[in-house]
């Protein structure tokens, strides 16, 4: 049986994915943006901003993006459908929510005071999954999690601990935020703990970190790694990208070649009144676009011996696998023979 995943315009066979990014924002808002009565943002704008977002994507062979933006920061199934539809790009959606010190909606808070969060949680997440989110009709086709700097929050850990308890029903593939690049191992053992599949959960803004012993511990548990974050570079504790590519060519030649995956986390429209970025972060983010990836990052790899085969595995195979597509020796990948060796 062909294995299919859910995008915003109803379910895809995996195999017909492509070249995927599998951490971006059409749009984002950190929660309150709603408050501000004076920024209401332009539901046409949003989508002209996102159809010329498709198209720069789509000049570099991409198919399919997964849109990472939880329940809490401006998710919206309906105008992520309308950029798909009119872009002919395939876009899948989250179901989650943030980490607490940037998310934490009171409501849920206040829930959790009554101990009866994660209950909520469970239903939010079975219902949007099996019957659609809202009355749309539109199923999200990753759950997104998210944790602290340095911790796994008590709020936080009961929304890792639902994800685990969907995906054994659903088979739903999990993303993760990490925040700096810090819990990585944590998120991975606190999953698999749970009885979630190791080869359906994407550890998220890894690249945060710059050290290879942390990675490996990681994907020792069996998850994909996320270098998602590129071109955020100097800022909130981001490496710079040189440095990124440095600990990512190290993982490829030690043979982990099939649990990486590469992605910008980019928001191409912030939702209420936009960030004013001050003139050193404008130079520090210079390079955090949807295209960065193709025009600097995969030449950067190439140059220190990244071959084509791992590119197209990191870029097709990988996100092939995390929703449970086979990947056929006859593509022409080279390192699933790869046998892991000290680095």
């Amino acid at each position: 049986m062909t294995k299919m995943v859910n995008t915003v315009l109803g379910s895809v066979a995996v195999d017909q994915l492509g070249k995927t990014l599998m951490h971006e924002h059409f749009f984002f808002g950190y929660p309150g943006f709603t408050g501000n009565s004076l920024y209401v943002n332009d539901r046409e704008d949003i989508i002209k901003t996102g159809m010329e977002v498709a198209a720069r994507v789509k000049a570099y062979g991409v198919q399919t993006v997964v849109d990472a933006t939880p329940n809490d920061c401006g998710r919206d199934p309906e105008l992520l459908k309308e950029i798909a539809e009119r872009s002919e790009l395939n876009i899948i959606c989250s179901t989650g929510y943030y980490y607490e010190g940037e998310g934490a909606p009171a409501y849920l808070k206040f829930k959790q005071a009554l101990g009866q969060a994660e209950e909520e949680i469970l239903e939010i997440f079975m219902k949007e999954i099996t019957e659609g989110i809202g009355n749309t009709g539109i199923k999200p086709g990753v759950i997104k999690l998210a944790s602290s700097k340095d911790q796994i929050t008590p709020y936080e850990e009961m929304f890792f601990k639902a994800a685990a308890k969907v995906q054994k029903e659903t088979d739903i593939s999990i993303i993760t935020h990490t925040q700096e690049g810090t819990m990585g191992p944590e998120q991975a053992e606190l999953l698999v703990s749970e009885g979630a599949d190791p080869s359906k959960i994407l550890i998220g803004h890894m690249d945060g970190n710059t050290d290879i012993k942390y990675h490996k511990r990681t994907l020792d548990t069996g998850v994909f790694v996320g270098f998602d974050r590129f071109g955020i570079q100097g800022f909130v504790g981001a490496p710079m990208d040189s440095d990124r590519v440095a600990v990512l060519t190290g993982l490829l030649r030690s043979g982990y070649t099939n649990q990486l995956m590469i992605s910008h986390d980019k928001v191409n429209v912030w939702l209420g009144k936009a960030p004013e970025w001050p003139e050193e972060l404008q130079n520090l983010t210079k390079d955090w676009h949807t295209t960065h990836i193709f025009e600097n990052i995969i030449p950067a790899l190439k140059k220190g011996g990244v071959t084509d085969d791992q590119i197209n595995t990191i870029l097709v195979n990988n996100p092939r696998r995390i929703f449970g597509g086979k990947v056929e020796k006859s593509e022409g990948s080279k390192v699933d023979s790869i046998v892991k060796t000290q680095f």
